[in-house]
C-alpha cells in the first residue's frame, strides 16, 4: 500500500495513487474502485476526504458514478479522434461521411436510428431555421446514436422544416447526411451550403449517459446549419461528442 505524506493534500494524494493505478491498468475500463468505505480504510482517512479524491478522478475523467456500482473506470484514450471540418458531407453510395471517416483510420462505426418522426419544433430550433408561421411549427426529427468498435462516440439530432421534408418518410430508409441531402435535392431543397457552430460546455445526464463518460464532463456540441441554393435554412443537425475523446480539425482551401 502507498504512504501518504503529510505535508501534502492526502485527497489529492489519493487521487493521484488510483489515477496511476488506472494507467498502469490495475483498474482496467468498466470496472469499479474500491468503495470509498475501504478505500477510506486502506489510507485511514475520513470518507469525506475519499470522497473529494474521487471526485477529482471525475472531474478529470477517469471515472463515473454509477447508482449501485460505485466509481466505473472510464475509457481515456491515449490518441484523440479526429472529427475533420471543412470537408464534404458527400459521400460514396452506400456510406455515410461519418462512416467513410471512422473506416480510414481502422474503426468499425455502427449507426443506430433511436427516435424519428414530425414534431413541434422547439422555439430554439425553429428560431435557428428561421422557420415560416405557415410551417405550423412542425419539424422532421431524426436522433441517431453513433459508436465506433462498438464503443458510443456521438449523438446526432437533425431537425428539418416539415414544408421543407414533405413527409416522414424523408428519414428512411436511414442513412447518413448524404441519404437526406440527395432526398432533399430531389425535392428541390439540396444543400450547397453549411456552417458550423461549436461550443463546449457540460453533457447533460442523458448524453453522459450514452457516451459513458462522467456527469457534467465536457463535451462539443457542434450545430450544423445546411443552406439551399436559394439560401433558405433546410435542415439543422446537433452533434455531441466527449471532448476529452475528440480533437477536431478545420480545414479549408484559400481563394486565389
Amino acid at each position: 500500500m502507498s504512504t501518504l505524506e503529510p505535508s501534502k493534500a492526502r485527497y489529492k494524494q489519493v487521487a493521484a495513487i488510483l489515477r496511476e493505478a488506472i494507467r498502469r491498468g490495475d483498474y482496467r475500463p468498466g470496472t469499479t474502485l474500491p468503495s470509498q468505505p475501504d478505500l477510506a480504510r486502506q489510507y485511514g482517512l475520513n470518507q469525506s476526504s475519499i470522497s473529494r479524491a474521487v471526485a477529482m478522478l471525475q472531474a478529470e475523467g477517469w471515472v463515473r458514478t454509477e447508482h449501485g456500482k460505485g466509481s466505473v473506470v472510464l475509457d481515456m484514450p491515449t490518441v484523440k479522434r479526429v472529427r475533420r471540418m471543412g470537408t464534404d458531407y458527400r459521400s460514396s453510395e452506400g456510406r455515410s461521411s461519418y462512416a467513410e471517416e471512422l473506416a480510414e483510420v481502422g474503426l468499425a462505426p455502427r449507426t443506430e436510428l433511436v427516435r424519428w418522426g414530425i414534431e413541434p419544433a422547439s422555439n430554439e430550433i425553429a428560431g435557428i431555421l428561421e422557420m415560416d408561421p405557415e410551417s405550423q411549427g412542425q419539424v422532421l426529427v431524426r436522433r441517431r446514436h453513433m459508436f465506433a468498435d462498438e464503443k458510443p462516440v456521438q449523438l446526432a439530432t437533425s431537425y428539418v422544416p416539415l414544408d421543407v421534408a414533405g413527409s416522414a418518410d424523408l428519414a428512411m430508409p436511414d442513412t447518413g447526411p448524404s441519404g437526406i441531402y440527395a432526398r432533399l435535392a430531389e425535392r428541390g431543397f439540396g444543400p450547397v451550403r453549411f456552417t458550423e457552430d461549436i461550443e463546449v460546455r457540460s453533457a447533460t445526464a442523458e448524453e453522459a449517459d450514452f457516451l459513458e463518460v462522467a456527469g457534467g464532463q465536457p463535451v462539443f456540441s457542434i450545430l450544423r446549419t445546411a443552406f439551399d441554393a436559394d439560401g433558405r435554412r433546410v435542415e439543422v443537425c446537433v452533434n455531441i461528442l466527449a471532448a476529452l475523446r475528440w480533437r477536431l480539425t478545420y480545414a479549408w482551401e484559400q481563394g486565389a
